[in-house]
């Protein structure tokens, strides 16, 4: 299971064990790789079950242990795209300002091994064919012009998902890797508040700025 740090993980990934799922041999021995993590910047996150985190994921249907939040270098998160998933999963999409590449983080309930993966489509597109690569405690998955990674967690699955000719491999792995439960901080950019917006009163034309505020019903003469 791959841990996440609150911003970047602090991850060292075994050598790559290419697993065959779909056209990939079984035992194939990978070339290692490993995630490198600056300094967090990020408080403690948020408490699934209390709190702002839940009041404003339960508003929205979703289960509150399944909102999390990553980030990329030149993405930004599409505020409109953030919404629930299924039954009660959590979706959300980056963008890249430049590009418009576009990166979408799902979480729903579940599990992804390696007799499973190749049955699970990418991207929610059914009837294609799945690759399934084993890359350290997550999988690399192909199909349908889009890639993507796929974190067991308990009860659920995070994925991190791109059209293959968007977003290089390395740039979805680190959003894969970064992703991570969400701060006090980050609920708050991350999710819609519960609170109704204040009403903005309305302005009458009709109203005169003296006396009790009558509407002025004068009529001209000969009307």
């Amino acid at each position: 299971m791959i841990r996440h740090a609150r911003v970047l993980p602090v991850l060292v990934l075994a050598p790559l064990l290419l697993t065959a799922c779909g056209s990939e041999k079984a035992g194939d021995p990978g070339p290692s790789a490993s995630a490198s993590a600056p300094a967090s910047a990020a408080g403690p996150a948020a408490d699934p079950g209390t709190g702002e985190l839940a009041s404003r994921a339960q508003a929205m249907g979703v289960a509150p242990e399944l909102v999390y939040v990553t980030e990329a270098p030149g993405f930004t998160l599409a505020q409109q795209s953030v919404g629930v998933l299924g039954d009660d999963g959590f979706s959300a999409t980056w963008v890249d300002g430049e590009t418009n590449a576009l990166l979408r983080l799902a979480v729903d309930r579940g599990t992804i091994t390696a007799g499973t993966c190749p049955e699970q489509p990418v991207g929610d597109m059914s009837g294609e064919h799945t690759t399934c690569e084993r890359d350290g405690g997550a999988w690399y998955r192909t199909g349908a012009g889009r890639h993507e990674y796929a974190l067991p967690e308990e009860g659920h699955v995070v994925r991190v998902s791109a059209e293959t000719d968007a977003v290089p491999r390395d740039v979805l792995r680190a959003a894969a890797l970064a992703a991570h439960r969400p701060d006090a901080a980050e609920t708050d950019a991350l999710l819609p508040s519960v609170e109704p917006a204040p009403a903005t009163p309305v302005e009458r034309g009709d109203l005169p700025p003296y006396g009790d505020g009558a509407p002025d019903n004068h009529v001209d003469v000969g009307g």
